[in-house]
């Protein structure tokens, strides 16, 4: 890896960091040379920087005048969820019908971390605490770890992080743990008993939370 390569591997990781912690706001304006002065880089990596990052759709090009961090808005998030809904289905189909012992192990460890992440930290229960966030994320992908298509896998991983500005938004309503607890470890179970299709109706449910959480006036 060229020296601009890794200035720009380490650009892109630290504006998605801040695009992700809301630091950098939804349609917030990333002009070239200001935002190089604030990650320390040249035009150059940066630029191939932002162009990473709108290739996962967190930013958007403006021609010349640079770029802007992609906005939040009702219908991206009902896009990520269908897309999500889709692919995660088949992919947890898949894992169920080729998951083995090891598999199901994995998930419960998941679960486990994640529970384990809540209860130690009550106050931690938010996206943007490091801790819960790997947690969250973690349990998510053991539930799709056995379905033998890495590229299913990559596209899941990357729709959530998509998604992970909406759950901030999400996790400010919740004013306990126990449902959303709850609506893991039945994702849990669904899923090691080879429930098919509850579960797969339990995970579009579950995904489909986050859009009637963040936008209750127009969920249907």
């Amino acid at each position: 890896m060229t020296e601009t390569e890794t200035l720009s591997a380490r650009a892109a990781l630290a504006i998605e960091s801040d695009i992700l912690a809301g630091l950098l706001a939804p349609d917030a304006r990333l002009g070239i040379a200001e935002t190089a002065a604030r990650y320390g880089v040249g035009a150059t990596p940066l630029r191939e920087a932002l162009s990473r990052l709108a290739a996962r759709g967190l930013v958007h090009g403006e021609g010349r005048r640079g770029f802007r961090v992609t906005p939040i808005s009702r219908d991206d998030l009902a896009d990520i969820v269908l897309i999500r809904q889709t692919l995660e289905r088949e992919a947890l189909r898949l894992a169920m019908a080729r998951g083995d012992a090891d598999w199901e192990a994995e998930i419960l460890a998941a679960l486990h971390r994640l529970k384990r992440s809540v209860r130690d930290d009550p106050q931690g229960f938010r996206e943007g605490d490091a801790t819960f966030d790997l947690a969250h994320k973690a349990f998510h992908a053991a539930l799709i770890a056995a379905c033998g298509s890495p590229r299913l896998i990559a596209a899941q991983s990357q729709l959530y992080d998509e998604a992970y500005r909406y759950r901030r938004l999400m996790m400010a309503s919740f004013r306990s743990s126990d449902a959303f607890l709850a609506s893991h470890e039945r994702l849990a179970d669904l899923a090691i008993s080879r429930a098919n299709p509850d579960a797969a109706q339990a995970l579009d449910a579950h995904i489909a939370s986050t859009l009637e959480l963040v936008y209750p006036e127009r969920a249907s």
